[in-house]
C-alpha cells in the first residue's frame, strides 16, 4: 500500500513536536501535500513561475522574507496575489520569522495554512523532507514476529502452535532484541530497504501461549526491545512432515518479496528435540557471513570439485 498524498493536518499532527511547528493562520488543514519534498518559493515571488513546484510544502526563509520587505506596498500585494493564486498546501516560516499583515490576509482569504518554526531554514527543510519521505513511503504488514539477531533483522513466521513464541523467547533470553510480535509493520525506504517496526499499541509486549501477554521490556530489560530494524531475513517454521525436499548443502538461495524487495527466505523443519532458537540464530549468522562475501556451501563445493579434478586428470579445474 502506498500513500499517494498526505494532508497538511497529518503532517502537522505527526511532526509538530520534532519540527517545533505552530500555526499562525489555520486555513484548510485538509489540503493535500502531493509531493514528498519541500520547496522555497523565491523565484515564484520574483515573478518566475514556469517551474514553480506549488504542490510541495513551501518554506519561507530569510531570503524570501527580506526580499518581500524590500518591495513597495503595491508591488508586494501583487506578488502575494500571484503566489496565492496557486493551490498551495501550506507555507512554513522558518527561523521564527513572521509574515506581515498583507501576507496573512491573503492566506486567510485563500484558506492556505501558515505555520512557523524556530528551526533554521536548511535544518527544517532536511528534517521535513525526511518526514515526508517516510509518510509517502509504501507500507504494509507481515504476519510473524521479528527479532534483531546481532544486526540481522529476521521475521519468524509459521502456523499457529508451531513454536514461534518459544523460539523468540529463547532468542531474547540470549540477549537479542524483539522488534515486533505477531504483526510486523513494514515500510519501503529509498526503493530497496524494508524497515520494520511494531504497532505503537503493542510495542514491548508479546503473547506466549499458556501464559498470556508479557511485557518484554519489564521482564528482560529495555535492551530486549528495538523500535525498528531493517529486514534481512524471513524464516518459516514448518512441521517436519510438511517439508518434502530440503537443500542439505544450502547451495540454492530462496527469496520472498516484501513490498517488491527480494528478502532471503529460509525454511526450518520443526520436530520435538530440535533447538529451533539455535537454528534461527545460526541462519542469521549465515546471512551475516554471506553479506560479508563468505559462503560455506560454495567453498565446500569448490573443494569437492578440486578434489574430483585432482583424482580425474581429464576433468577441467573448478574455476573453468
Amino acid at each position: 500500500m502506498e500513500h499517494e498524498s498526505v494532508t497538511v493536518e497529518q503532517f502537522f499532527q505527526e511532526h509538530t513536536g520534532p519540527l517545533q511547528m505552530r500555526q499562525l493562520a489555520e486555513g484548510d488543514l485538509k489540503r493535500i501535500i502531493r509531493e514528498p519534498t519541500v520547496n522555497r518559493p523565491g523565484l515564484a515571488l520574483s515573478g518566475f513561475t514556469r517551474y514553480f513546484a506549488y504542490k510541495r510544502l513551501q518554506v519561507m526563509g530569510h531570503a524570501e522574507v527580506f526580499y518581500l520587505r524590500s518591495l513597495r506596498h503595491e508591488e508586494r500585494e501583487a506578488r502575494y496575489a500571484y503566489l496565492f493564486a496557486y493551490k498551495l498546501p501550506c507555507i512554513v516560516f522558518s527561523r521564527g520569522l513572521k509574515p506581515d499583515r498583507q501576507f496573512l490576509a491573503a492566506a486567510e482569504q485563500t484558506r492556505v495554512p501558515i505555520l512557523q518554526t524556530p528551526l533554521v531554514t536548511m535544518k527544517f527543510i532536511n528534517q521535513a523532507t525526511l518526514a515526508l519521505e517516510m509518510m509517502f513511503a509504501p507500507r504494509g504488514s507481515e504476519l510473524g514476529s521479528m527479532v534483531d539477531i546481532l544486526g540481522v533483522g529476521a521475521i519468524i513466521r509459521g502456523e499457529s502452535g508451531i513454536g514461534k513464541s518459544e523460539a523468540v523467547l529463547a532468542l531474547i533470553e540470549r540477549g537479542y532484541s524483539l522488534v515486533a510480535d505477531d504483526v510486523v509493520k513494514v515500510t519501503l525506504l529509498d526503493g530497496h530497504d524494508v524497515l520494520c517496526t511494531s504497532s505503537a499499541l503493542t510495542r514491548d509486549h508479546m503473547e506466549v501461549r499458556g501464559i498470556g501477554i508479557i511485557n518484554v521490556a519489564q521482564m528482560f530489560g529495555v535492551k530486549a526491545i528495538r523500535k525498528n530494524k531493517k529486514l534481512d531475513l524471513i524464516i518459516t517454521l514448518k512441521a517436519w512432515s510438511e517439508v518434502a525436499d530440503v537443500d542439505r548443502l544450502g547451495m540454492e538461495q530462496e527469496f520472498v518479496k516484501v513490498l517488491g524487495v527480494d528478502i532471503t527466505h529460509v525454511t526450518i523443519p520443526v520436530r520435538p528435540g530440535r533447538d529451533i532458537a539455535r537454528l534461527i540464530e545460526v541462519a542469521a549468522f549465515q546471512i551475516k557471513l554471506r553479506k560479508s562475501g563468505y559462503n560455506a556451501a560454495e567453498e565446500l563445493n569448490k573443494r569437492l570439485l578440486a578434489q574430483m579434478a585432482a583424482n580425474s586428470p581429464g576433468l577441467p579445474p573448478p574455476d573453468e
